[in-house]
């Protein structure tokens, strides 16, 4: 057995680590093949796409897809392509510096603007969380006839079972996202084959089109997207759990674990897009395609599925995909609400604690509207959960590309003068599209 590598962080040696109850937990093989060493970098990346294939997703895609046809698909594609540019810089940071980007945010910032950084990302975590218990219970209510509210309520024994299986060892949390996502893959494979969606109009629409941006209704759909996609707390959560693993923390070793986490999560953000996709061209061909542009929300899809298509099995299998990325999210949204806390504040609370805090902050207004209105408050909730995440994303993405160009920060990893502008216009795009949506909406 490898024995464990001493950080070699500079001022960072006598600082706090990032989920120190995980940090360097994973031995890399020093002689190994580039295959083996790639394979034990592998995981994050898995970690991260979830956020890109949540619950909140599906609501964005599927009004999107109904509403639209294929016409979004090119912002699901430049989406996913802001993505991971900015997952590079998030693991790129927290490998090359050995802090998350909430203690960098924490060391650079003076307190006020620390603090209020830090109420941004608990408002997108608790979005997120949103997103994540509504489209669970959804998927309890779909699969088995559960009310809502009894599966908003069950929802907070996620907590037990991630205590569970992180107590295992990160490998474990890592292989249970896998295995979900196989799931979801799978029941959207067969979704895709069953709708039979015109190839010519998918390959046209990943080209953008004008009334994206011209047409109102279309361009709040499309800031959805892109709040459903690039998610704030992802951007916390892969500059922490990149330090899971036990590289050589010198240049050469920073620059090796960089190279294969770069690969890790670019594949499973090449996967996220494909879901991501299938989701939306799934509703175009199912239901706009078919007179069915009201379609808006994840209850009438899924009972509009099986009769559209002709098929057996498409709904089942749009509810267990639906269930497996519910669960799939709450995993990595209590990690980044973990690593957001502690990180910002320097506040460590014990696991069960800051798991439970989470998902009580999202239960409340879940349960308010599953209550109060019902399927339909529920798919508003899941929408407006990803516009208020694209408006929180900005005070994410702007401290982070900040960083990666700081050299004082980064030295020899600082980003080069191509990847400076390319960050800087990913956002700037991001600040402008949620400018004009937050003066819409008012």
């Amino acid at each position: 057995m490898n024995t464990p590598i001493p950080n070699t962080d500079h001022k960072y040696n006598l600082l706090e680590q990032s989920l120190p109850e995980s940090h360097a937990s994973i031995q890399i093989p020093h002689n190994a093949s580039n295959w083996k060493k790639f394979m034990a970098f592998v995981g994050p990346g898995l970690m991260v796409a979830v956020g890109y294939m949540d619950p909140g997703n599906w609501a964005t895609d599927i009004e999107g897809g109904s509403r639209f046809g294929y016409t979004l698909l090119s912002v699901v594609l430049i989406s996913n392509l802001f993505a991971m540019v900015l997952q590079h810089l998030a693991l790129k940071l927290g490998i090359a510096t050995g802090r998350d980007l909430a203690q960098a945010c924490r060391d650079h910032f003076s307190k006020p603007v620390g603090f209020i950084l830090w109420i941004f990302a608990e408002i997108a975590i608790a979005a997120t969380d949103v997103a994540e218990v509504l489209g669970s219970a959804i998927a309890l209510n779909l699969l088995f006839g559960l009310p809502l509210t009894v599966g908003v309520v069950i929802t907070i024994l996620d907590v037990l079972v991630i205590l569970y299986f992180q107590n295992r060892g990160f490998r474990a949390l890592e292989s249970i996202v896998g295995g979900l996502i196989f799931v979801i893959l799978c029941c959207f494979v067969y979704q895709m084959i069953a709708s039979n969606p015109s190839l010519p109009a998918i390959v046209q629409n990943l080209i953008p089109k004008p009334e994206i941006i011209t047409n109102g209704p279309i361009l709040y759909v499309a800031i959805g997207i892109l709040g459903a996609t690039v998610m704030p707390h992802n951007l916390y959560l892969h500059s922490s759990i990149v330090q899971t693993r036990n590289f050589n923390r010198d240049d050469t070793g920073k620059r090796e674990a960089i190279k294969f986490a770069t690969l890790d999560s670019t594949i499973s953000l090449f996967l996220a897009f494909f879901i991501n996709a299938a989701i939306l061209i799934v509703a175009a061909a199912a239901f706009h395609a078919t007179g069915n542009q009201d379609v808006a929300d994840i209850t009438d899809a899924h009972r509009l599925l099986d009769p559209v298509l002709g098929v057996k099995l498409a709904s089942i299998s749009f509810a267990v995909a639906l269930l497996a990325a519910g669960q799939n999210s709450t995993v990595t949204g209590t990690l980044a609400g973990q690593i957001v806390m502690e990180g910002f504040l320097n506040l460590r609370l014990k696991p069960w604690v800051r798991r439970l805090l989470t998902r009580s902050i999202a239960i409340i207004p879940a349960f308010v509207a599953t209550a109060w209105y019902g399927e339909k408050g529920t798919s508003e909730l899941l929408v407006f959960s990803q516009v208020v995440l694209s408006i929180q994303l900005s005070f994410a993405v702007i401290p982070l590309v900040m960083f990666t160009s700081n050299a004082k920060m980064m030295g020899a990893f600082v980003n080069s003068s191509v990847l400076k502008v390319v960050s800087w216009v990913i956002a700037g795009i991001i600040l402008l599209l949620n400018s004009y949506l937050l003066i819409q909406t008012i």
